[in-house]
């Protein structure tokens, strides 16, 4: 399913997007709130894609490139996973290069994603940050998300435990 916004069209994530992935996830300052450090490893983000593709597969999760829509250039990704049909729920994420923070593309993005969502009869989202993730926090309040929830020590990244900010909204 292919979702359009007024600056970007999201495309389902597809193996040809690997190469255009691995720069952000190899990027120490995007990764700094997620579960896992940067990744430098090709062979390991590919993995990770494939994982994600077959999430896809299953009907399990819907992730997409973010591109821009004139140019096609790549900014990200995002998606609604961990989709729980019985009770009409799933998560949400996004991640953006750094040259993409700041401009909107991420709000855009996931406004495209939320209303995707109430199509599939998807009726709660809801979302993580690692504390300290204040523009990530900030988005999803501005989306209409609310912090439901705080884990302490929820996330050990690399024997460090992290603190989790759970978010939640009802559509």
């Amino acid at each position: 399913m292919i979702l359009e916004t007024q600056r970007l069209t999201l495309t389902p994530l597809a193996p040809a997007d690997a190469p255009l992935v691995h720069p952000i996830m190899a990027d120490p300052e995007v990764m700094a709130h997620w579960d896992v450090a940067e990744i430098e490893d090709p062979d390991v983000v590919n993995q990770v894609l494939d994982s994600q593709m077959a999430a896809m597969g299953e009907e399990r999760a819907f992730y997409w490139a973010m591109r821009l829509t004139g140019d096609s250039t790549f900014l990200g990704l995002c998606d609604l996973s961990d989709i729980d049909w019985r009770h009409h729920r799933a998560e949400v994420g996004f991640i953006l290069g750094k040259d993409s923070w700041g401009q909107g593309y991420a709000y855009e993005a996931m406004q495209a994603v939320m209303n995707f969502a109430v199509t599939q009869g998807i009726q709660r989202l809801w979302a993580r940050t690692h504390v300290g993730n204040e523009s990530s926090e900030k988005l999803l309040a501005k989306l209409g998300f609310e912090q439901e929830g705080y884990l302490r020590g929820h996330v050990d990244r690399g024997g460090e435990r992290r603190d989790v900010r759970l978010w939640g909204m009802l559509l």
